[in-house]
């Protein structure tokens, strides 16, 4: 009767402790992925379409399977643009045991990147910026396009090939070249030393730079230091809002300057928010990626993931900033893949395993082919160029820096 009674306690107890020990390796068996993301801070305006983004990726890459069968938890927090907030979630997201953690802005992951790469975390961000780039300084920092050094440079032998030779005074002067940006976002000067070497090399003459905040909404002051000096093209590095209010005003007063404008200040919204100047101003921008929905391989699965999973939001309302989001996760999964089939998703392994094997890796969506070396982690060796004209986005250039100058890349141009 005792060893009845005792066995009918056993029985449910070892049961329990079956399904607790079954539980916690399902749990495990989730890899955890992090984010930090901006939906509510200084670069929102094209933040909150990259988090909506990445999170349908993740919802994606899991109904594919996930890591080789073994299911994502992708846990991510809005940091409001703030540096101190950002280092508070990625020790958070350390704490949860991520093992790779998606970024957002140029500050807060350089200010991380120290932190970052003493734990060997790969930081996939969506800061391209060109310091990021050098893995003897900073190994494990990763995105996938082209970084903003190389956006810089590409937009400006664009508008040289293409637009100068088009200008009244062409032959007969040097061009003239200036940049508006918010200088003390390490965003918006990351390009700024890469450009202005590179005008230099051109042979354009450079003007003084403009301080526009990326909350501008009045520019006049700024477009009037600019006459001037009489720019005929002009770099803007800021984000979608200041830039378009940079360009209304630009347009309304007469500077007679065309724009060539950094990734993040390029999209859909764009000509919505500049309006008529947009369709009067020569505007091009670097385009790391297709813009949404337009026809390119694996732009079919993106739409009809943001279908899917955000049917409150018209397709005709998304942007670029998602096919950003989804080459930042691509290139996530095709690394912890392969560090999985290699048994190793350590971040050491995640990194030699997985993303540094990568040779011309495509991803589709317009991108350029992706490669990483242990000694070289710029994603790509150029960027295409588009323009808005007729109401549309049409290409402009696709500028290859590594066979224009193939000395300066290899040996200059490297973390800059």
């Amino acid at each position: 009767m005792k060893k009845r009674i005792f066995l009918g306690f056993l029985v449910p107890m070892v049961a329990v402790a079956f399904l607790a020990g079954f539980s916690t390796a399902a749990l495990a068996a989730k890899i955890k992925i992090g984010g930090i993301m901006d939906t509510t801070g200084a670069t929102s305006d094209v933040g909150k379409d990259y988090a909506i983004g990445m999170e349908e990726a993740w919802k994606y890459i899991n109904e594919q399977g996930g890591i080789n069968g073994k299911k994502v938890k992708y846990t991510w927090f809005d940091y409001g643009y703030r540096i101190p907030e950002a280092i508070t979630k990625y020790k958070l997201l350390k704490r949860l045991r991520s093992i790779v953690i998606m970024g957002w802005g140029t500050g807060d992951t350089e200010a991380l990147s120290p932190t970052v790469n003493k734990d060997k975390i790969p930081y996939v961000s969506a800061s391209y910026s060109a310091h990021l780039t050098d893995p003897k300084k900073t190994r494990y920092n990763l995105f996938f396009s082209s970084d903003y050094s190389t956006n810089a440079r590409a937009a400006l032998t664009a508008w040289l090939d293409k637009k100068w030779p088009t200008k009244p005074d062409y032959g007969k002067r040097k061009p003239r070249f200036a940049c508006a940006y918010m200088f003390a976002s390490p965003y918006c000067s990351a390009p700024i030393k890469a450009i202005k070497d590179h005008a230099a090399m051109l042979g354009f003459e450079i003007g003084p730079d403009q301080d526009v905040s990326l909350f501008a909404l009045d520019t006049k002051s700024q477009i009037m230091a600019l006459k001037e000096f009489k720019p005929d093209v002009v770099w803007h590095g800021n984000t979608t809002m200041s830039v378009a209010a940079t360009m209304r005003d630009a347009y309304a007063l007469g500077l007679g300057a065309d724009f060539i404008i950094n990734n993040w200040g390029f999209d859909e919204n764009l000509p919505r928010l500049a309006g008529e100047a947009a369709d009067n101003l020569v505007v091009m921008g670097a385009t790391p990626c297709a813009f949404f929905g337009q026809n390119y391989k694996n732009m079919d699965i993106v739409v009809r993931t943001a279908k899917k999973y955000n049917p409150g939001i018209p397709t005709s309302k998304r942007l670029i900033r998602t096919i950003q989001a989804w080459g930042d996760a691509l290139i996530t999964w095709e690394a912890l893949k392969r560090a999985d089939k290699a048994g190793d998703l350590s971040g050491p392994g995640i990194m030699t395993k997985g993303f540094e094997t990568m040779r011309k890796f495509d991803i589709g969506l317009g991108a350029s082919p992706i490669t990483f070396t242990a000694t070289d982690h710029r994603p790509t060796t150029g960027c295409l160029i588009q323009e808005w004209k007729n109401g549309k986005f049409v290409e402009v250039e696709r500028v290859d820096l590594k066979k224009r100058w193939p000395a300066k890349w290899a040996k200059e141009w490297l973390g800059w």
